[in-house]
């Protein structure tokens, strides 16, 4: 039986959705929800997302700012951006949009950031408070995988999770994740050895190792669910870190696109009205 499909798009639009009614009911409070977001160069990746998330926000009812850096802009200019934006109390969330040229430091203008203004939950305060279980913010695509997860009634209570991947931005903030809604879980790499033997023992694994059909049937377990961040390029299509023919041994499968993709701008809205709201507080 094949696995069932965790529509992404469907669970993104039931968010922004709560999204647009979090914001008018911060403006009938005389509170404008307001995204900042940086972009420096000319990435054309970089210039898709900036355009989806202005058009996210507007569709919500949140204000977006963007600020377009030409590619010389150097790291003064780059952080007094950040500053202008850490003390106008008027900006509730700031995004610096990634990845940054090569001859900025791009750990030094994160850590920049307000905490409190840190959308996309990169600031090593959000990483401490995410690891001791304090309230902050947490990066948009793992908190989307757990979102998206309960929306399909998946409790990670008592299962093993395996995440292979452990990036800054999704492995490891998803692994915690996983831990803190009570799963056992495993993080794998590029030094795992054995790595199928891991992976077949996962309940619910997760993929986000940027290689395109890396998790292949023989490493997954009959009536798993699999989770797919992977977005790859293959002759001009998108592919995932799952191979496709999972979907005939998983019991539940995210599609590459289609699948946790949409979850990401959907919960950087979340994280911008949960700076608003509590600003208001």
């Amino acid at each position: 039986m094949a696995a069932i499909r965790i529509d992404g798009k469907a669970c993104a639009t039931a968010c922004r959705e709560q999204a647009a009614r979090r914001a008018a009911e911060l403006k009938a409070q005389g509170i404008e929800p307001h995204l900042a977001v940086i972009l420096v160069g000319e990435d054309p990746a970089s210039q898709v997302y900036v355009r989806n998330k202005e058009r996210a926000c507007e569709a919500a009812g949140i204000r977006s700012t963007v600020l377009r850096l030409p590619q010389e802009t150097t790291q003064e200019e780059l952080e007094a951006a950040v500053r202008k934006f850490n003390a106008d109390a008027a900006v509730h969330g700031i995004l610096v949009q990634l990845p940054l040229p090569r001859h900025l430091d791009e750990k030094r203008v994160l850590t920049l950031i307000d905490p409190d203004k840190d959308v996309d939950g990169f600031h090593p305060v959000n990483a401490g408070r995410l690891l001791t279980g304090e309230k902050g913010f947490v990066p948009c695509t793992p908190l989307g995988v757990m979102v998206l997860l309960k929306s399909c009634g998946i409790d990670p209570a008592g299962k093993h999770a395996v995440v292979v991947g452990r990036s800054n931005i999704v492995g490891k903030p998803m692994a915690l994740l996983l831990l803190a809604a009570n799963a056992t879980v495993t993080v794998c790499h590029s030094r795992t050895e054995n790595l199928a033997d891991v992976t077949r023992q996962a309940d619910i694994l997760v993929a986000a190792v940027g290689k395109p059909g890396f998790i292949t049937p023989e490493m997954v377990k009959e009536g798993a669910a699999v989770v797919d961040v992977g977005i790859n390029r293959v002759d001009g299509r998108l592919a995932g870190d799952v191979d496709p023919a999972v979907a005939e041994k998983a019991a539940y499968l995210t599609p590459v696109p289609g699948g946790v993709g949409p979850m990401t701008i959907a919960m950087l809205l979340d994280n911008t009205l949960s700076a608003a709201e509590r600003w208001q507080a």
